[in-house]
């Protein structure tokens, strides 16, 4: 009896794994699945929702045009998207707010040079236990908004490009009027670009990890084009060898004086070179012509603390 009633539950199950496989886009709030994550989008446009999203490996993209929605990994990392929509990215986001939990992004390439896992158009942005990997970017967006962009808990390797097209890509580019904030990340083996740019009045970035051991043809571990104020704090950082730009780790107003850079804090960062690195980069090149509240970080030999350049 209990052989019978074991093989009765296995043909029990049978039907519901195929299901999920047909359907691996699930709409939390109202048990309704989906073939296609597009499909999802299209059927809730407008709600706030949230997407479950099984395990698999996602040769497509979507696009949020409207409400509150939450990409979310019924188990973390076993969710791969490979695609890109409008040339852009694997998620092209322009909602009233987007929070993507636990997904991986890999392999995306365009031909502007700009294939990002998510492209943040309009609104508000959490990413948390996200891997965007071996892509030319990693996550793109621009808006004259006040917006917020948190990312937290994700790894970033294999990312960024200048050797494809004529303009850069990063493993991180984002411009808004609001902040942007980055904490207990890592970022490793660039190959090209910066690691993080940041166009923004304010920015944290701490308890990060940043190896460039691995990079190949990078820049900055932290470029602040434009200023900006806020906190870089208990990051570690190590230079690799294969720089297209050695000159510094951490360099503000590279670019212009758009955002007052005074009182950013600097402090209890480790930094070095990896072996192999015989240049000696400054740990913050500042062109800002503003005081910066650079605190105690531990620097490595060859490690300069500290630069001012002109415009």
């Amino acid at each position: 009896m209990r052989t019978a009633s074991a093989l009765l539950a296995l043909l029990l199950a049978v039907p519901v794994a195929s299901q999920q496989r047909a359907a691996p886009f699930t709409v939390a709030e109202t048990g309704e699945a989906y073939g296609t994550l597009d499909d999802a989008l299209q059927a809730n446009r407008g709600r706030d929702f949230t997407v479950l999203i099984a395990p698999g490996t996602y040769r497509e993209c979507a696009i949020q045009q409207a409400g509150r929605v939450t990409f979310k990994a019924v188990q973390p990392g076993t969710a791969i998207f490979e695609g890109a929509c409008e040339g852009k990215a694997a998620l092209v986001l322009r909602g009233n707010g987007s929070t993507v939990d636990g997904l991986v992004f890999r392999g995306i390439r365009v031909p502007d040079g700009n294939g990002a896992g998510i492209r943040i158009e309009i609104g508000d942005l959490v990413v948390r236990n996200s891997m965007f990997l071996d892509s030319q970017e990693g996550i793109l967006g621009a808006t004259d908004d006040p917006a917020s962009v948190t990312i937290d808990r994700s790894t970033f390797s294999g990312l960024g490009q200048c050797h494809e097209t004529e303009d850069c890509a990063h493993s991180i580019y984002l411009a808004n009027r609001g902040s942007v904030t980055i904490t207990n990340s890592r970022f490793e083996r660039g190959e090209g670009g910066h690691y993080v740019k940041l166009r923004a009045p304010r920015v944290g970035i701490v308890d990060n990890s940043f190896d460039d051991s691995a990079g190949n043809r990078t820049n900055y571990m932290i470029d602040l084009p434009e200023g900006g104020t806020g906190e870089i704090a208990r990051n570690t950082f190590v230079q690799g060898p294969r720089k297209e730009n050695w000159g510094g780790m951490i360099v503000v107003s590279a670019e212009q004086r758009k955002y007052s850079a005074a009182g950013l804090s600097i402090h209890d960062n480790v930094a070095s070179l990896a072996p192999g690195q015989q240049k000696s980069p400054a740990f913050v090149a500042n062109v800002s012509g503003d005081r910066l509240a650079i605190g105690a970080n531990q620097l490595g030999a060859g490690v300069r603390a500290y630069e001012v350049r002109q415009p």
